[in-house]
């Protein structure tokens, strides 16, 4: 069956000119909310679907790679959610009972605890929520705070939780009393201007340090809540090494660690859940999307010791949504089954393969990351050239004591030369130095990483960066086994100056989304400025829709990158050749 192929279907009774579905939009445009995201950029209107091809009422189709914001593990109607929805109604059973028990509960159950890291599932307690992400959210939230008698909250930078109050204050950009932001490793920009391992471990000591500074301002936190891959916050895989330092450090200091899991679940980031990769087992994990097959259904799962909550603590109308729990057991049975968690990691990784292949002569495509079937391409505007990052630098013995950062911006500004460079000890970027280095012939680099020389006037590519040799002197940088530099980004001390990557291009990246869907691709754009392209197949995409993907993909944004005026260049010179449109699903349609 070709890419966009649905079974044959008279056509003539969901399909038009396009009059009906522009009449269609407009009434939409006119009777609902202003809130409303998707159908701004997405003007079509989906009466069929199947796997991963939506059809529209004008008849085009699409390969959907939105699947309900990570919601379809399978794809639209798959037949084992069919059959499993159509079992219950033909059943006659209820089809919402509060929390009473039922068959269809209990089997859910059994399946979703089969899942669980062993560590949690032993002794685990669900709790069933509202519908929605958000709820169970505010749930896990409620847990903590009741288990610890504590109302503080760690949370990260670019974290996206959901959108009811609680939620959304742990959410990155909100501004909440109680919520501790704490700087999630973020590696092409780092917030400590480093990048790699360093950086990852700078946010670690970060979060250690304000924990154990009785004057740091933290409320005594009832919980961490994290993403293992920050989704909305624009693709960005937590490294596994830093899931397990917070694991580490939440653990000593008895702070409940809530794994956010609603939209890296279920087999989608390559393994069944995404902390598994670590082999980090949360006190909390907060549950939805994927778990309903497509249909509504949220939960808590927790430890055992947590669950002193008193009866009726937390309730839903709809929590005991009967055909959700069906479709979300047949879901969680066929990927466990058929072990699509394993082919997740196997094609995510071709795509990324493929799509750094094509971003290498396109300066737009700032990076391509991801894990499993999450795939992120963040697009920039090179042009602009690269924005410095305000990095903190410090004294090293200052912040080995305190963690504080001094304001690198101000030095900047001011034009001082970093301790180094007045006689000092060397200083590094973030809360913590390793105080025994001294940035000089002999000293001891941190993690045993190897000196370096940077000549006058030289420039140094490192990991997207630039170490750049003063007038008049050498620089001596600190570079990891990846060649990873911890020198200050966009600030000068020690002869040495680190530039950070170009700004955002959300207008690109809107462009890009356009471009897609008239080659017949549904993306979704997130980050911090709406310009990363985001692409959720269905964890049963075949090697040809993969490739049809990544065709399209790759048309859409030679075309938008033309059309915006950047012209981009391979290593030849000239822009490589845009692919072809894609084969039409029937005759008269190309789009």
């Amino acid at each position: 069956m070709a890419v966009t192929q649905l079974p044959p279907m008279a056509l003539s009774a969901v399909c038009d000119d396009g009059g009906a579905t522009q009449g269609i939009l407009r009434r939409q445009a006119l009777r609902e909310s202003a809130a409303r995201t998707y159908a701004r950029a997405l003007p079509i209107v989906p009466v069929r679907a199947r796997g991963m091809t939506v059809e529209g009422a004008d008849g085009r189709r699409y390969l959907d790679c939105l699947s309900g914001a990570g919601a379809l593990a399978l794809g639209h109607n798959h037949p084992v959610v069919l059959e499993a929805i159509r079992a219950v109604l033909d059943s006659e059973a209820p089809l919402q009972v509060l929390d009473l028990a039922t068959p269809v509960k209990d089997a859910f159950t059994d399946e979703l605890f089969a899942t669980l890291p062993p560590g949690l599932a032993a002794g685990a307690r669900v709790q069933f929520c509202g519908p929605a992400g958000t709820d169970a959210v505010e749930a896990a939230l409620k847990l903590v705070r009741i288990a610890t008698g504590r109302d503080g909250l760690l949370a990260f930078s670019g974290a996206y939780h959901g959108m009811t109050a609680g939620a959304l204050a742990a959410s990155g950009g909100a501004s909440a009393a109680g919520v501790t932001r704490l700087p999630f490793p973020y590696d092409y920009r780092c917030p400590f201007g480093v990048g790699g391992e360093r950086g990852a471990e700078l946010s670690a000591r970060w979060a250690e340090k304000l924990l154990d500074d009785p004057k740091g301002g933290a409320p005594d936190p009832a919980g961490m809540i994290l993403e293992p891959v920050q989704g909305e916050g624009g693709v960005i895989p937590a490294p596994d090494g830093w899931l397990r330092r917070m694991r580490e450090i939440t653990a000593a200091r008895s702070i409940p660690l809530i794994a956010d899991e609603v939209q890296t679940g279920v087999g989608r980031t390559g393994a069944f859940w995404a902390v598994d990769h670590s082999g980090v087992v949360p006190d909390v994990m907060v549950l939805s999307k994927a778990i309903g097959g497509g249909l509504p259904l949220a939960v808590v799962v927790y430890r055992e010791e947590l669950d002193v909550w008193p009866p009726g603590a937390h309730a839903g109308t709809f929590r005991g949504n009967q055909l959700a729990m069906a479709a979300g057991t047949a879901t969680l049975a066929y990927v466990r089954e058929n072990h699509l968690a394993q082919r997740a990691a196997v094609v995510g990784r071709r795509m990324l393969e493929r799509l750094r292949r094509f971003a290498a002569g396109r300066p737009q495509i700032g990076e391509v990351r991801g894990r499993g079937l999450v795939v992120g391409l963040e697009l920039v505007a090179p042009e602009a050239g690269p924005t410095a990052q305000a990095s903190g630098i410090a004294e090293a013995g200052a912040m080995a004591e305190t963690g504080a950062m001094a304001k690198a911006g101000a030095m900047a500004e001011a034009g001082q030369a970093g301790p180094a460079a007045r006689g000092g000890p060397a200083a590094q970027v973030g809360p913590v130095a390793d105080a025994d280095w001294e940035g000089t012939p002999g000293g001891t680099a941190p993690y045993g990483a190897p000196m370096i020389e940077v000549a006058p006037g030289e420039v140094t590519p490192c990991e997207g960066a630039w170490l750049t040799g003063a007038e008049g002197g050498g620089a001596r940088g600190v570079l990891s086994g990846e060649a990873r530099q911890v020198l200050g980004g966009g600030v000068s001390y020690a002869g040495v100056t680190r530039t950070a990557a170009p700004p955002a291009d959300p207008a690109l990246a809107a462009a890009v989304q356009q471009e897609c869907l008239r080659r017949g691709l549904i993306v979704e754009l997130g980050g911090r400025h709406d310009a990363v392209i985001r692409l959720l197949p269905p964890l049963t995409i075949t090697d040809e829709q993969t490739e049809a993907v990544l065709d399209r993909l790759a048309d859409a944004l030679d075309a938008a990158i033309r059309t915006s005026g950047t012209r981009s260049r391979s290593r030849s010179g000239e822009l490589p050749p845009a692919a072809g449109p894609f084969a039409p699903p029937f005759a008269g349609n190309r789009h």
